[in-house]
């Protein structure tokens, strides 16, 4: 909808020619001839019967008659714009943003905001992803998560998900490699690594590795990725063994794109955290129930 202001007509140009007092400041401010403007408030002034302005050579004051019918039109003028802008606001629809990473955004997000729609058809979901996000990123959005610790993140933030990961791979991998079997072999095999931050706070397959008590080198075939998208993507594509995330690839192992091959290993205070922007609107504030709904999380 445009957001230019409703043609009053005469309304206008006497409201400017009043606030200026100049036929030629009105016409310059309004984008209409200078004889235009003259023109209208003649015929103004034939209509009202009465003098509207005393003309000089430094421009126009208004008479007493134009100072009255002044004084209605800025109150008409008021409330007039007034009541287009609230019509405005009327036809805008809700928009929430939220700001996450490429993996949430699109291994949990994507998959169900259709969901919220059937809740909410009159909002608009704007999602806000990257590539690589801090805990303190997002303060202008309207709902953030974001992965972190719970000291990141403060008292109000709710934990949606601990960080848990385990190694996974397509079926034919891990059959080719009898990982089923012997997941022992995975420290022989390539690995896909997700490099999108030089320190990273979530578990990396060193401390997979670690906790399993086994010590591996780099391989020549591991492949390094800078997004979990393409990570899993890989994974899917027989390049390799990927570290999945509960919460993210739990549709890929429910439906057998992707199998587990090892042991999981959890961190109880660290994962993905919701947290609400400062001021939160009565969409957004579903849409956080929605989500708490939907990862049957509930706040501390």
């Amino acid at each position: 909808m445009s957001r230019r202001a409703l043609d009053l007509g005469w309304i206008r140009v006497f409201d400017a020619v009043g606030r200026l007092g100049s036929l030629t400041a009105a016409a310059q401010e309004l984008g209409l001839s200078q004889p235009a403007v003259s023109y209208t408030i003649r015929t103004l002034e034939e209509q009202i019967g009465a003098p509207l302005l005393e003309r000089g050579h430094r421009g126009s004051a208004l008479s007493p008659a134009g100072r009255l019918l002044h004084q209605g039109v800025q109150a008409a003028i008021g409330e007039i714009d007034g009541a287009a802008r609230a019509i405005k606001r009327l036809d805008q629809r809700p928009v929430v943003r939220l700001f996450t990473d490429y993996g949430f955004a699109s291994f949990w997000m994507m998959p169900r905001v259709a969901r919220f729609r059937t809740i909410r058809p009159d909002t608009d979901v704007h999602i806000v992803a990257s590539a690589s996000t801090e805990p303190g990123g997002g303060d202008t959005e309207d709902v953030a998560v974001l992965f972190g610790t719970r000291g990141d993140f403060g008292p109000d933030a709710v934990q949606l998900f601990e960080e848990c990961i385990y190694p996974v791979c397509s079926p034919a991998f891990a059959s080719r490699h009898g990982l089923l079997e012997t997941p022992e072999a995975i420290g022989r095999l390539p690995l896909l690594h997700l490099e999108s931050t030089p320190r990273p706070r979530w578990f990396s397959w060193a401390d997979w590795f670690a906790a399993r008590g086994i010590a591996r080198l780099p391989s020549s075939g591991d492949l390094g990725l800078n997004t979990y998208g393409l990570v899993v993507q890989a994974a899917i594509a027989d390049q390799g063994i990927a570290l999945g995330w509960a919460g993210l690839i739990d549709a890929a192992i429910d439906d057998g794109t992707l199998v587990q091959v090892g042991p999981a290993l959890n961190r109880l205070h660290s994962g993905y955290w919701l947290r609400r922007g400062p001021a939160m609107s009565s969409a957004a504030t579903q849409f956080v129930e929605w989500i708490l709904q939907e990862t049957g999380s509930r706040p501390e």
